[in-house]
């Protein structure tokens, strides 16, 4: 709203109340809603808060506890991962185009994952051994920070950083990455195959606790991360030499930027694979309602994130059912005349 000249902002204490709402309902909507449905009166018997003589008794709780509930845990701190990695990304690189999966460090994490499994196993073969999942999101990482690094110093030159180089050097990154990935399928067998297709699609179909406590120590940095470089990416903003002067060591921040998106990016792709488009779509839907300012944005972007992922889960699950969408797909045909849009703007933007 505009009032005076001056746009005019929700109170801080609605945006969040209202983005707590939004991410309980999904919540609530995702474990009713599946193949096998909990109805809302059995809900509360399941989660083990009241007794039943319901028959489906036991089913429910099974399918909450084994299936249901990690699989809810783990779309929402996927979602708040991406999201704070795409919300993080722009300020950095001051760039609104920026998004984690399209410029190349989801696809880098992705490759990581999928050498880890396919020359892990040539080495846990004769032990029968499977690749321990605690290892995919440190292989993740390690890939997400590696392509995040190569993309600064392509882009960067003497502390400035060119959108258009960003823009295409990222491209040349994922294609890079992506022929890498497709040499391993090459190289894969059926099982691996199967696993790889997984991280290109992007899918939460192999939710389990052990996955969402993998994961769980990424997300905790983050989240610890997030609120320290508020302030430097808010002058961030006014120019490198600006926020310099106004006492942010800028280098610095960017290290610590980049090591916090990789550390993001990576823990989401080694369980949920490649999913697009989270990354951009959330921190622009609030930059309308919040403004620019990270010290909000940032916190509102994970929990945004983990909400729109939730309800992009259900859909997923519930929209061709017995059979399951990757979800990628349904972020994808969300995300993309998201982005066609935002592309528009900015060429009337700079047309005018």
């Amino acid at each position: 709203m505009i009032a005076g000249g001056r746009v005019m902002r929700p109170p801080i204490w609605l945006v969040f109340g209202t983005l707590i709402a939004l991410l309980v309902a999904a919540s609530l909507i995702a474990v009713m809603t599946g193949a096998a449905g909990i109805p809302f009166s059995r809900l509360a018997a399941a989660l083990g808060w009241g007794t039943s003589d319901n028959a489906a008794l036991p089913r429910d709780q099974l399918v909450l506890w084994s299936i249901r509930l990690p699989r809810i845990a783990l779309a929402a701190m996927v979602g708040a991962l991406l999201a704070a990695a795409g919300a993080l990304m722009q300020g950095v690189f001051r760039n609104p185009l920026a998004d984690p999966a399209l410029v190349g460090v989801s696809s880098g994490a992705a490759l990581a994952a999928a050498i880890t499994i396919v020359i892990g196993d040539k080495f846990l073969l004769a032990n029968i051994v499977a690749v321990p999942i605690e290892v995919l999101p440190v292989a993740a990482f390690c890939g997400a920070l590696a392509a995040t690094l190569v993309l600064y110093r392509i882009a960067t030159h003497h502390t400035r950083t060119s959108i258009a180089i960003f823009l295409l050097g990222g491209l040349a990154i994922a294609a890079l990455v992506n022929a890498g990935i497709g040499l391993l399928v090459f190289l894969s067998d059926d099982r691996q195959l199967r696993d790889i297709t997984f991280w290109m699609l992007g899918s939460l179909g192999g939710a389990t606790w052990a996955k969402v406590f993998a994961i769980l120590p990424f997300l905790a940095a983050t989240l610890v991360a997030l609120p320290m470089m508020a302030r430097g990416l808010d002058l961030l903003v006014l120019g490198e030499a600006e926020a310099f002067h106004m006492g942010i060591a800028v280098e610095r921040l960017k290290r610590a930027a980049i090591v916090v998106i990789a550390l993001a990016i990576g823990a989401a792709v080694a369980v949920s694979g490649i999913i697009g488009f989270v990354g951009i779509v959330v921190p622009h839907l609030l930059r309308l309602i919040v403004g620019p300012g990270h010290r909000t944005l940032l916190p509102a972007s994970t929990l945004l994130g983990a909400a729109i992922m939730l309800g992009a889960d259900t859909v997923a699950r519930t929209l061709a059912a017995p059979a399951e969408l990757p979800i990628g797909i349904v972020t994808a045909a969300i995300g993309a005349p998201f982005f066609l849009v935002l592309l528009l703007r900015q060429r009337s933007l700079v047309t005018l």
